[in-house]
């Protein structure tokens, strides 16, 4: 069962590199670079993300140095 305390943490930040099999490098709006993929409602509507581009990232409380890519803000 989950507790309250296993919610992912929701933040913004920006791409700043793509890296190979769907993985980005993502600076936050703290200043902070984090690893992070696409979920998979992304990968399923063959949402693209590029350099640049405002991301919402969920990371994990137990690793915050990885993260996944949940929604792509227009611009």
């Amino acid at each position: 069962m989950a507790n309250a305390d296993d919610k992912a943490i929701e933040v913004t930040g920006t791409v700043i590199k793509v890296l190979p099999a769907t993985m980005y490098l993502v600076r936050l709006e703290n200043g902070h670079e984090i690893l992070a993929h696409i979920s998979g409602k992304m990968r399923k509507f063959f949402i693209k993300i590029a350099i640049g581009d405002r991301v919402t990232i969920e990371i994990s409380p137990y690793d915050l140095t990885k993260g996944r890519i949940t929604y792509r803000h227009k611009v």
